[in-house]
């Protein structure tokens, strides 16, 4: 069989061919046949690369904001009971007693002591996180911690209920909140914040700080501790002034020296605003207190076919309130 020459293969072939560092240059008809002889062209015209490899991916997570709970902010919590607890109660103690004419052999007049036992009832309540791992291998493609993120918003979960069941309690239940405990005094009347100067708003919360004084019988002074609970709306009322540039907040600090101020979005509510003054405690005993069974139990990890899920578990008791005379409200709508 006859040897090809360079050239001959560069024909054919398409091929430029290297000898030493000079290239054999091809002829026009070598050349043309390159793929290029057919019209019209058989790929798809190029727009571009894919943007995919000119998209830049921030590696920061940005959040998604949720309203702030802020009960616990202000009064803490407390643990009562476990899950296995199907009722809690709170002994309470009244003292009892009446006198009489004294003599040697009278036998007249008792003291003795009374004791109830008001009771809540727990609620119990749950959220499940499931992973698949292809799931987790897809978000770990995507630079994602997949599982963290799954385990942080099973605690958000939890503790947003937490928060509300503070507020509301629980429906069905003997089970209150900060807002609808049934012994909760009636709340004062009141107009729109919004509508009124500054003077207008001092003089609603020097209102039902009276309000309050008279509620305990004088057990209270300017002087107590003190948190007022009112929606983000109401607190920036706060910064309006008097006839003499004083504003709110400056009179309340110089009158009420010990007074807490606490934002909470549910007191914006459909038939009004709330703003609540409550003495912190008397005597070593909280007005309020905020209480659960369980926080965040973790159960056991469940490992399936291609994947994992876990329970998460909570209990609360709603908001515990020992003395209502404590605490004063105003209705302004």
């Amino acid at each position: 069989m006859p040897k090809l020459n360079f050239n001959t293969l560069a024909q054919r072939a398409g091929v430029v061919f290297m000898t030493g560092h000079n290239p054999v240059e091809l002829d026009v008809k070598a050349r043309s046949q390159i793929a290029m002889d057919a019209s019209p062209l058989i790929t798809t015209p190029n727009g571009g690369i894919p943007a995919l490899f000119t998209t830049f991916v921030d590696p920061k997570v940005i959040e998604v904001l949720v309203e702030p709970m802020k009960i616990a902010q202000a009064f803490g919590e407390t643990k009562k009971g476990d899950w296995t607890s199907s009722a809690v109660q709170f002994p309470v103690v009244e003292s009892v007693g009446e006198v009489s004419s004294y003599g040697d052999f009278n036998e007249n007049a008792m003291s003795d002591a009374n004791v109830n036992y008001p009771s809540r009832q727990p609620y119990h309540y749950q959220t499940i996180i499931r992973v698949g791992e292809r799931e987790l291998a897809i978000a770990g493609q995507a630079r994602l911690d997949w599982t963290s993120r799954k385990q942080i918003a099973a605690a958000l979960t939890l503790n947003k209920f937490q928060n509300k069941s503070y507020i509301y309690g629980i429906a069905g239940l003997q089970n209150y909140g900060l807002l609808n405990d049934p012994n909760l005094l009636p709340s004062i009347t009141d107009t729109p914040w919004k509508n009124k100067d500054g003077q207008g708003v001092y003089d609603s919360v020097q209102k039902l700080f009276s309000q309050l004084v008279k509620q305990s019988g004088g057990l209270i002074d300017r002087s107590s501790a003190m948190t007022l609970l009112l929606s983000p709306e109401m607190e920036t009322c706060f910064t309006k002034t008097n006839q003499y540039n004083v504003n709110v907040s400056d009179q309340i600090a110089k009158n009420l020296p010990n007074l807490k101020i606490v934002t909470v979005p549910e007191y914006s509510t459909l038939a009004g605003e709330i703003v609540q003054l409550i003495v912190n405690e008397y005597e070593g005993q909280p007005t309020v207190d905020p209480s659960f069974t369980e926080k965040m139990r973790v159960h056991p990890l469940i490992q399936a076919k291609s994947g994992f899920e876990q329970k998460r578990s909570q209990g609360t008791l709603g908001t515990v309130i020992y003395r209502p005379i404590f605490i004063a409200s105003i209705l302004a709508s």
